[in-house]
């Protein structure tokens, strides 16, 4: 719960936008897709995945749960059932579904139930929502090849997006607009790091916003 204590101010004022599935996949053209995947807090998810070659854009927000509208305060409380997420628009034929999928692995423990770091409680598990049964079904492949690299079980959710819900204004795009703040130089900033040593992920944003 520490980035909420940190940031509850910022949250004054915001504005939350809301978009269903089937309103975003209309604004898409036929030569992308969408993935939406949790992986803790979606300040951190949202930096790494916008630094792939092929992702188009990435937007933060919540989804998994039965509130309608939540915004980040209601989310804050643990009672809404949502979980921290990110829609990622990506064009498959510059990157796969799946190759998104190795790189979520990568980029948070799948096996820390409701927890990523100092970070705790429902909204920051670990889950996949899927748009269609093929998803479905290369989410559950990717989670079972995946589990041969963790010692301990994957927790992860694969469930179907019922309703995905943008996030305030000031979360999108929150890395770049603040990376030296405390949490992003503490948390987001190494998860990067690494991950670019090993060569998961770029070292710019790549998304076209």
């Amino acid at each position: 719960m520490i980035k909420h204590f940190l940031f509850t101010l910022l949250a004054a004022g915001a504005i939350n936008l809301a978009a269903d599935a089937q309103s975003t996949n209309a604004m898409n053209t036929n030569k992308t897709e969408i993935a939406d995947l949790g992986g803790g807090c979606f300040w951190c998810v949202e930096a790494v995945f916008e630094r792939l070659p092929g992702v188009i854009s990435v937007t933060s927000g919540f989804a998994g749960g039965t509130t309608e509208n939540p915004t980040y305060q209601d989310v804050c409380t643990e009672t809404t059932g949502h979980a921290e997420v990110t829609e990622i628009e990506f064009d498959p034929a510059k990157i796969s579904y799946d190759k998104l999928l190795e790189v979520f692995w990568q980029a948070h423990d799948p096996t820390t139930l409701n927890r990523q770091g100092a970070d705790e409680g429902t909204s920051y598990r670990s889950i996949i929502l899927y748009r269609s049964e093929k998803q479905k079904l290369e989410a559950e492949k990717s989670k079972l090849a995946a589990q041969e690299n963790f010692r301990n079980p994957i927790v992860t959710e694969i469930v179907p997006l019922k309703k995905f819900y943008k996030a305030e204004d000031y979360h999108q795009q929150y890395y770049d607009n603040n990376s030296s703040a405390g949490y992003c130089q503490v948390v987001i900033a190494p998860k990067l790091e690494k991950l670019e040593k090993k060569k998961v992920i770029q070292e710019t944003p790549q998304t076209v916003k």
